[in-house]
């Protein structure tokens, strides 16, 4: 089983930044990408970016395109989400999740875990 534990989350202004962090433990060995994902109230779930175990690959969802970067610490087996310019739409539940499949999809179902989710909240 892999563990995976989301931080980092919380409330910032219209144009703010913020660095969400997920650490991976457990049998890490075999996850090839590693993602996130986030949920506001009454919507689905959606893709935001994705990155290979090596960091060589990302893959964005084009609405964060420019703000927002995926990045990740192979010693310390966590992934990070830069957020910059926040607005008000992205606003919702952030979850980690990681796949053994070797792709960064946009599609949730490739991916095997998932954390609790991190709460982000932008005020206008």
């Amino acid at each position: 089983q892999v563990q995976l534990v989301e931080s980092g989350g919380g409330l910032v202004q219209a144009g703010g930044s913020l660095r969400l962090s997920c650490a991976a433990s457990g049998r890490t060995f075999g996850i090839k990408a590693m993602a996130w994902f986030r949920q506001a109230p009454g919507k689905e779930r959606e893709f935001v970016a994705a990155i290979s175990w090596t960091g060589y690959n990302t893959n964005y969802a084009d609405f964060v395109k420019g703000r927002f970067t995926i990045s990740r610490d192979n010693a310390l087996n966590t992934v990070y989400l830069q957020m910059n310019s926040l607005k008000p739409e992205d606003a919702a539940v952030y979850y980690c999740a990681a796949t053994r499949t070797g792709l960064t999809s946009i599609s949730s179902g490739v991916y095997d875990y998932w954390g609790q989710g991190t709460q982000v909240t932008v005020s206008s």
